[in-house]
């Protein structure tokens, strides 16, 4: 493969900024990658690639990314002119007339937008097999699913494509694609990027925006360029003392570690493959001279937790199903919608607004209920990304609804907590499945803490490189 798409953003970056490559080139070969295998991966909905070779030319010389491609997930990250599919058939011709605040800010960093990336209808599902657009397949086996519900920025960045590209992540859906496709994938804090202008906020808050990358710095760098709280914006997330990307390489100090191999909740099974994940990690973690004990937050294990965070999901996305119809010039009729969907809305118009409050009260006292823990003295949580080993196309199908949201639901049992929380965490490459498919680790820290994440993560990567055998 080209060696110019074996490097990340910043090496891209620096390639365009010394002189060794043209601002043209990084697109040109994305290009030709992404013409190369996106026929087998399905990754890649919408291209804009005519548009996105005439951009280069007006970029500034000193913009820090100039020349980089990058795809934007389909759902979120509005770009002006651009199609607009959210996964879904609903959606068809819309089209966006303004970018989002985070879109206008890798614009102007000199970022090349070469297309949208696919996602599962309305983002509510762990795989990305929409109906609309249909599967998009891991690179790293095309019977096994790229995870979702940012599985077409996973697939693309996986299979070298782009060396990233944005996601975001309501109930693990940047963490699950890079446990899946063997990527770093860090959620950020809740406020830390703005939905802005069109949204304040999504999913009730649950949902933030991130990347999905090849490295920890490239994931650092990113957020850097995104983070800020913008005109009205609901939520701002704590102050960072420093960019996050000097981070990279910065000493985490001693930290007292806690993990856990089985959900707590008793309702997920344990598997071989993720347990020695998280063990192995927590034995990587011992030798680079942390403290680490088998613990976790008793909140984790709370029986009820599904059922609320489940109503808060459902009444937002059948608000944005309202939203769609007015966007569109006509309501849309729950038959248009795949089945999970509609079963969703139709229960969420159920709910009236005491019950929705008394959702958000709950989810507010088990917020103060997990951060005892961290209080307690505990620096960071490990867990497996996922609950579940990594699973082939279908095996989310609809044709069986019940068997479908219960995998669902333990697949994003170790990641949909922290989107209730508001907390930052981030999925590792660390392992392999005897197959070949990679396995993510996950690592949580106490609300606004990105910065130790970098630096934790940083210490691993060094420890123990990231392999991207997609990419070959």
């Amino acid at each position: 493969m080209d060696e110019l798409l074996t490097l990340d953003a910043v090496g891209q970056a620096e390639a365009v900024r010394t002189g060794k490559v043209s601002p043209r080139e990084p697109a040109e070969a994305a290009i030709a990658r992404i013409e190369a295998v996106d026929g087998e991966l399905n990754a890649v909905v919408h291209r804009r690639f005519e548009r996105a070779l005439e951009e280069i030319d007006a970029i500034p010389e000193d913009a820090p990314f100039r020349g980089v491609p990058i795809l934007l997930k389909d759902i979120g990250w509005a770009s002006a002119g651009d199609p607009y599919g959210a996964g879904s058939r609903v959606l068809d011709g819309v089209v966006t007339e303004q970018d989002s605040y985070s879109v206008a800010k890798l614009r102007r960093a000199g970022f090349v937008i070469l297309g949208r990336t696919s996602t599962p209808e309305l983002a509510t599902t762990i795989t990305t097999e929409s109906a609309a657009f249909g599967p998009t397949r891991n690179p790293y086996d095309p019977a096994y699913s790229a995870g979702g519900s940012s599985g077409g920025s996973a697939a693309a960045v996986a299979a070298g494509m782009v060396p990233v590209a944005t996601a975001s992540d309501g109930g693990g859906s940047i963490r699950i694609p890079a446990s899946m496709c063997g990527l770093v994938g860090l959620k950020p804090a809740r406020g830390r990027s703005s939905h802005g202008p069109d949204v304040a906020e999504s999913w009730g808050g649950l949902s933030v925006q991130g990347m999905l990358t090849r490295s920890v710095r490239d994931s650092a760098a990113l957020l850097d360029l995104i983070a800020g709280m913008m005109p009205g914006d609901r939520y701002d997330a704590p102050a960072l003392a420093r960019p996050l990307a000097d981070e990279v390489g910065a000493a985490p100090g001693r930290l007292r570690v806690g993990f856990v191999t089985v959900h707590p909740r008793g309702d997920v099974p344990e598997d071989p493959e993720l347990t020695t994940a998280v063990t192995s990690t927590a034995a990587l973690l011992e030798a680079l001279g942390h403290d680490v004990v088998p613990d976790h937050p008793a909140a984790l294990g709370d029986p009820d937790f599904g059922m609320y965070f489940g109503a808060l999901i459902g009444v937002n996305v059948a608000a944005e199903v309202e939203a769609i119809g007015a966007r569109r010039g006509r309501p849309v009729d729950v038959e248009e919608l795949e089945p999970r969907n509609r079963f969703m809305v139709t229960a969420a118009r159920g709910v009236s607004a005491t019950d929705y409050l008394a959702a958000l009260r709950w989810l507010d006292g088990y917020r103060r209920r997990m951060a005892a823990w961290w209080d307690s003295g505990f620096d960071l949580l490990v867990t497996p990304t996922l609950g579940v080993p990594p699973y082939p196309i279908g095996w989310m199908s609809d044709d069986d609804l019940s068997t479908s949201l219960d995998r669902a639901g333990q697949g994003g049992a170790f990641a949909s907590p922290f989107n209730a929380t508001g907390q930052p965490a981030i999925s590792l490459p660390l392992r392999r499945t005897a197959e070949g498919l990679p396995v993510g680790v996950q690592f949580v820290a106490v609300a606004g803490r990105e910065d130790l994440l970098v630096r934790v993560a940083a210490q691993i990567e060094a420890a123990r490189p990231f392999e991207h055998a997609a990419m070959s």
